[in-house]
């Protein structure tokens, strides 16, 4: 954004009504972090599909819990905008320029902040960048970095499949896809966490992810390779300098916090539901029937930021005014009992879920975080079969946050097996950079679940 007029001073009328917000459930206090599930059901109980709620800062705003409205919000562009710049608060200058919200809900350059014909201009930029990715190509890059890290730790009998494996590998992935080198990558995951967790480094965690990324343009711009910045800095629109640079920011992020969460939950289901417990052996039901499971009951975001109502209008029975702040309820909606009256029947098959939005804004990356998700796991259960929780009596570690929850370890045992040689396992013919689809790779020859591939991607 622009920087907004001055806050007003204590006695304006832009003050009037704070008190208002006294009683209204905080999305980011110890209530909702403690058990994010409850507080959406309660909201529900008390208020039905659309509920007050204040954000981080006790900015006011809408949660939208039912599955139909979220569908509404996310489909009616003419209505709901994704353009922060329309934001009431912002506008009146109630938002101050360190808060620590920004970085999730300011306006940028990118496709996520545009509506209309300039969010077409910008996503196709994207959509068509990725899609010059081949899937095979991307998994034989997965396999490679699982390897890697599964070779730290296969001698050791017992591991933490969070903080050793899921957290490590979308980001070497990235890297990989970006023209990065992968020792950038321990860095940039834990700056990328710090602005979804809206910690108190986060500005200066965003800044340096946007110093790293402006120097990576600045250097595909000289020297363009088959990777991501290249092709969007070649695309025919002609993205601007800040355009490219919050295009790379915005698919880093998301790309790395979804699927990091994504992976950490299927291991968790695959590993302690009846239903998939015995997946890593080959039980009926696949890995996909389980990542889809997972998108239903526990998406990697928990809610979506953000929407902003263009015109004074109706949702869900509440009088929503031009320039509120409504946050997509999407695990609340996964979870509406209108649609989904028994939770215990599964819905594996069916991707109708909110967990990668919908409409114009639907997540033009899914499909990769799929190909990590079941790539990464499959690979795991090539190298460790008889994978176990170590401790399986005791509750899954959670750290939750305003946007979601994320498993913050995951303990398992295994019997120690000796380090696999390189030899044995393939490497991508081109190791220094990823493969498009302009350069064909023979299948990739992994485990089991990957012949459930051609279903995902063909």
């Amino acid at each position: 954004m622009t920087a907004p007029p001055p806050v007003p001073p204590p006695g304006c009328p832009a003050h009037a009504g704070a008190t208002a917000t006294e009683g209204i459930t905080r999305l980011y206090g110890p209530e909702t972090i403690a058990d994010p599930s409850a507080t959406y059901e309660r909201l529900r109980a008390e208020y039905g599909s659309v509920a007050p709620i204040l954000v981080d800062g006790d900015f006011p705003g809408w949660l939208v819990l039912g599955y139909r409205e979220n569908l509404e919000v996310m489909r009616t562009p003419s209505r709901f905008s994704r353009d922060a710049r329309n934001w009431r608060d912002w506008r009146e200058g109630r938002i101050p320029p360190d808060a620590a919200i920004l970085p999730i809900l300011e306006y940028r350059p990118d496709c996520v902040s545009t509506d209309g014909a300039e969010h077409q201009r910008l996503r196709s930029v994207v959509t068509e960048s990725l899609d010059r990715f081949d899937r095979r190509g991307i998994r034989k890059h997965v396999q490679r970095l699982a390897h890697e890290l599964i070779d730290k730790i296969a001698a050791d009998g017992h591991a933490d499949l969070v903080a050793q494996f899921a957290q490590q590998l979308p980001m070497l992935v990235i890297a990989q896809l970006y023209g990065l080198p992968d020792e950038m990558g321990s860095r940039l995951v834990e700056a990328s966490a710090e602005i979804m967790t809206m910690s108190e480094r986060a500005l200066e965690s965003n800044e340096f992810i946007l110093q790293t990324l402006r120097d990576l343009a600045d250097r595909k711009r000289v020297e363009p390779a088959a990777d991501f910045p290249s092709w969007l800095i070649e695309h025919p629109n002609k993205l601007t300098e800040d355009e490219v640079l919050h295009h790379l920011r915005l698919v880093m992020i998301a790309a790395n916090e979804l699927t990091i969460a994504l992976i950490s939950n299927t291991l968790r289901v695959v590993l302690t539901d009846d239903r998939f417990a015995a997946s890593l052996a080959g039980a009926r039901l696949s890995l996909p029937d389980a990542v889809e499971q997972v998108l239903w009951d526990e998406p990697p975001l928990w809610v979506i930021p953000g929407r902003w109502a263009l015109v004074d209008t109706e949702l869900g029975g509440r009088r929503i005014k031009a320039g509120d702040l409504l946050v997509l309820g999407v695990m609340a909606g996964n979870v509406d009992p209108q649609i989904r009256t028994d939770l215990t029947v599964p819905v594996h098959n069916n991707r109708a879920h909110l967990a990668f939005s919908g409409g114009a804004h639907l997540c033009p990356g899914q499909d990769i975080g799929r190909a990590i998700t079941d790539t990464a796991i499959d690979t795991l259960n090539s190298r460790l079969p008889d994978i176990r929780l170590a401790h399986p009596d005791r509750p899954p570690a959670w750290h939750a946050a305003s946007w979601a929850r994320y498993l913050t370890s995951l303990p398992v045992e295994f019997t120690p097996v000796p380090l696999v040689h390189p030899t044995e396992w393939v490497r991508p013919a081109r190791p220094e950079r990823p493969v498009s689809r302009e350069e064909p790779v023979e299948p990739l020859p992994v485990g089991w679940w990957s012949r459930f591939a051609t279903w995902l991607f063909g």
